[in-house]
């Protein structure tokens, strides 16, 4: 299966392989759980071998994201609720759009640059910062910013991986689970340092 992936991809000209890249970063936002950093990574080895340049990638790559995000945006922020309510879609109910909206009065746009990090929550996410009317402009520069990062490491991975491609899998498994452990750290630290400066208030 992977390996009929990645003959795909050095099949297609640049075009092709920037056309797929933006659907990959799109689609990843409306349906979850996709392979999208999976599939971003092997788009990275088409630029480890010179057919595609890294920016114009990482362009058509972040631009899918926040447009994917924007999408996912704008249908929570017309139906969000009653999507939410019938439960129209698995992962999306009333209880989990009240943990985001805690989440957003308490850690604001950081949740949307942080996100991205997480797989499995970018479509929660998007679909929640419409449903509680996050501003829009805000919320496509916190994305925007979020996409970049990622998806600049996932194509900087798939160049460093280049033939060794098959290896992408268990490493990104692997990686995700360290991000995710230093995350949690790093929010257990700041909650932490909030609470010591509090009591040293009093």
């Amino acid at each position: 299966m992977l390996e009929s992936i990645v003959t795909f991809l050095q099949s297609l000209p640049p075009w092709g392989v920037l056309g797929v890249t933006f659907l990959i970063a799109y689609i990843e936002n409306l349906f979850p759980p996709s392979p999208s950093d999976v599939l971003l990574v092997f788009c990275g080895t088409i630029v480890g071998i010179g057919t595609v340049g890294f920016m114009p990638m990482l362009v058509m790559a972040t631009l899918g994201s926040v447009t994917g995000f924007s999408t996912a945006y704008w249908l929570g922020r017309k139906y969000g609720t009653q999507i939410a309510e019938k439960r129209w879609v698995p992962f999306l109910n009333m209880d989990t759009i009240g943990r985001v909206q805690h989440w957003f009065d308490k850690y604001h746009g950081l949740i949307i640059v942080v996100n991205r990090f997480l797989s499995g929550t970018r479509a929660v996410i998007s679909f929640a910062a419409g449903i509680t009317a996050m501003p829009f402009p805000r919320t496509v520069i916190y994305c925007t910013i979020s996409a970049a990062v990622w998806n600049a490491l996932m194509i900087l991975l798939g160049m460093q991986f280049g033939s060794r491609w098959r290896d992408v899998d268990q490493y990104l498994s692997t990686y995700g689970t360290v991000i995710t452990i230093l995350l949690v750290a790093a929010v257990v630290g700041w909650l932490v340092w909030k609470w010591w400066k509090r009591r040293r208030t009093v």
